[in-house]
């Protein structure tokens, strides 16, 4: 069995926050809603295309990073096959094509806090940086632990279709992940009883660690799926 990856769905996790908040901090409502649509509209577009714009950013020969590369003097970049890379392209790939999308909830959630907290926090002296973080967060807290408990379910999952359209088997040593692996060695080697094993594990292991994140948050927080 090939080595386990974390998901790089959880590197989307805190980017969606990080970039709600950001959104949230913008004042002039035409940039905020340009840029909303900007960093949404990944999402709507499949993995074949996205990955294929990504593949071709990174051409060595016409990808538009490598003509970069070159006109400073350096020498072109093979990406996709060299494993010391592969990682992190899929990991800032899945948050350029998803952040946009999860931070909705997010931004939802800051538009339900109480206006007046910002502005008695503003006659206390506070500053931005103070708002944010005994104000904004706080408000949002509930929404964040509920999310968390979701998403640590998917913690041994990665988007097939991503890793299927951009690895290789030059890179198979690092990319390679349940999904990949129970779809190569059950369709493709014809390991059946081996992938159905594996298929059983991600699935029992994903539904302990929801319910063990579901335990704690309800033993330190008042929220709960159950």
């Amino acid at each position: 069995l090939p080595l386990i990856k974390g998901s790089n769905r959880n590197f989307v996790f805190p980017a969606s926050i990080i970039l709600a908040l950001m959104l949230n901090e913008l004042r002039t409502m035409v940039l905020k809603r340009t840029i909303q649509t900007v960093v949404y509209f990944p999402h709507f577009l499949s993995w074949v295309i996205f990955g294929g714009l990504i593949i071709q950013l990174l051409s060595p020969k016409e990808g538009l990073v490598n003509h970069i590369i070159q006109l400073f003097g350096g020498e072109p970049i093979y990406f996709m096959t060299k494993p010391e890379y592969f990682r992190s392209i899929i990991t800032i790939s899945s948050i350029l094509k998803e952040a946009g999308w999860g931070a909705i909830i997010y931004i939802a959630a800051l538009s339900g806090i109480d206006q007046e907290q910002y502005e008695a926090a503003t006659i206390d002296g506070a500053n931005r940086w103070h708002k944010l973080i005994y104000v904004t967060l706080p408000g949002i807290r509930n929404t964040i632990i509920l999310m968390l408990i979701l998403r640590v379910g998917y913690m041994l999952d990665v988007s097939f279709e991503q890793i299927y359209i951009m690895y290789n088997p030059a890179v198979y040593e690092v990319a390679d992940v349940l999904s990949t692996y129970v779809y190569r060695m059950g369709l493709q080697n014809a390991q059946f009883s081996l992938t159905t094993a594996v298929g059983l594990f991600q699935s029992v292991v994903g539904l302990a660690l929801i319910y063990t994140t579901n335990q704690i948050a309800r033993k330190t927080s008042d929220i709960s799926l159950w």
